[in-house]
């Protein structure tokens, strides 16, 4: 292509802040001490930390270079399928750094607290509308935490009626995390396939749907990025047979204000707010992980539960059916100062953010279809997922294609997930990412599929303008360095 994103231009080494260090060097200047020093002091806080001693250039440019380095959403397209890695307005952050927010103690009175329990109370409000599931729980600080949290709930409910269950359906086309949450909970997974369109058959969750089978985890839509089309007929055969449809909502960014799992039979899900509603991934962490639940599951959400009666907000904990404390605090506050403010902000347009989401993945899809292979050509929601199927004649793979887009400035989009697809290559685009960004990543996935053709060595090779290289995974997976 003629213009890649890519560049080689100047990337600085930078040693740790220890070796750059100098005695004697300051950033700052000390005010002068107005009271004579104590002994005393000394005595108590010993030697002090080992700080190196750095100047204040020293200090900026160290967090520049190291800037530099990193690669994020502010820097361009992260097209990382099932992560929704859009853009998180300015104004988010704005909200959550106003001084009544930022600076309140989670242990304050609620008496002191209305704001950040009134603000709480609407966004429970805000997700149970947009779910159609109006009992809410903020509490949960990741989608896998909310997962836990759903599946908790699904076990209390099943002890509460006197007949607890020992089974969860976990379909190929889950998240990944599914399988685990439900066995912490001591459920045991039951694999079940989809079909040949990529989503699942009412007449095999209907084989495998018995007494015993506390419910289903469905991701809808799913990780092929396909709408469970047969989501009604397969809630009415697990509701027959006693059991809850739990949805896992990671990928809600495709359907928000458009289906309401209410609905469609869904008992519970829970919502990344770190997705579908623009707060931020936070590198490991924080995230937030909302569950939504019908009305007749409410008594078992965690507590304490944001209550308002007569204009005055409290935390309420007296719900003995409950599931108990899932996090030590109300959630993780600033997300959700984050995530209210997006709502808010996008008001009847949270529709049309799917919408667009929709069009730029089957767009993506469309431009894409004849340089990698295809295995679902039919129209997709959120994320489309090609493999690396005419590229094998070559001997290049899924892992090259994704190496070589570093060259090209691009962040590589999910590889190998879903399983059910050999070689995969997982994109979303989500909406926040124009037609002209679009068409640069389309041009350089071209591109680098006939560098495949023509020249495989410079994907094999790749990346090559990074400060770091490829990886020698082989000798990491068989020589692993797990000290230190």
């Amino acid at each position: 292509m003629n213009n890649p994103l890519g560049t080689t231009g100047l990337t600085l080494n930078e040693p740790l802040l220890w070796e750059k260090g100098r005695k004697g060097r300051s950033g700052f200047s000390m005010p002068g001490r107005d009271v004579p020093p104590s002994p005393l002091a000394g005595f108590l806080l010993g030697d002090g930390p080992d700080f190196p001693d750095l100047s204040e250039v020293d200090i900026v440019r160290h967090y520049t270079r190291l800037s530099q380095w990193n690669y994020g959403v502010d820097s361009g397209m992260y097209p990382l399928g099932s992560c929704t890695m859009k853009y998180n307005p300015k104004t988010n952050e704005r909200q959550a750094a106003v001084r009544g927010f930022a600076n309140a103690h989670p242990l304050l009175p609620a008496p002191l607290s209305q704001g950040i329990l009134e603000l709480m109370a609407n966004l429970q409000k805000y997700l149970g509308e947009i779910t159609g599931l109006p009992a809410v729980t903020l509490q949960p600080a990741a989608g896998a935490h909310g997962e836990l949290t759903g599946m908790m709930i699904v076990r209390a409910y099943h002890v509460d009626a006197g007949a607890p269950r020992h089974k969860i359906l976990i379909p190929d086309t889950a998240h990944g995390t599914n399988p685990a949450s439900s066995a912490i909970c001591g459920f045991t997974p039951v694999p079940v396939k989809s079909n040949e369109r990529g989503v699942l058959s009412p007449e095999h969750i209907a084989s495998v749907m018995d007494e015993d089978t506390a419910g289903i985890m469905i991701t809808n839509p799913n990780t092929l990025g396909l709408f469970e089309e047969n989501i009604r007929e397969i809630t009415d055969i697990v509701h027959e047979k006693g059991g809850l449809v739990y949805v896992d909502g990671a990928n809600m960014n495709a359907v928000m204000g458009i289906v309401s799992m209410g609905k469609i039979g869904v008992d519970l899900m829970h919502l990344n707010l770190h997705k579908t509603f623009s707060t931020p991934h936070g590198g490991g962490g924080p995230g937030s992980g909302p569950v939504c639940a019908r009305k007749g599951l409410a008594p078992f959400m965690p507590v304490p539960w944001v209550e308002e009666h007569e204009g005055t907000y409290s935390l309420s904990y007296d719900h003995p059916k409950s599931i108990g404390k899932v996090h030590a605090f109300y959630g993780n506050v600033g997300i959700l100062i984050r995530a209210c403010s997006y709502i808010l902000s996008m008001g009847q347009n949270l529709k049309k953010a799917s919408q667009l989401a929709v069009l730029n993945a089957n767009y993506v899809k469309e431009k894409l279809k004849d340089t990698f292979y295809l295995p679902y050509d039919r129209p997709c929601m959120h994320e489309c997922v090609f493999t690396d199927k005419h590229q094998e004649a070559h001997k290049v793979t899924t892992l090259d294609i994704a190496k070589r887009l570093i060259d090209y400035g691009f962040h590589p989009p999910t590889i190998y997930f879903p399983l059910v697809v050999h070689g995969a290559i997982m994109i979303e685009p989500t909406e926040t990412e124009s037609r002209e960004t679009l068409d640069i990543f389309i041009e350089t996935c071209k591109a680098i599929a006939e560098e495949a053709r023509k020249n495989p060595q410079i994907l094999h090779e790749a990346p090559t303008k990074p400060k770091v290289r490829r990886m020698d995974e082989t000798r990491a997976a068989r020589h692993p360095q797990l000290a230190g």
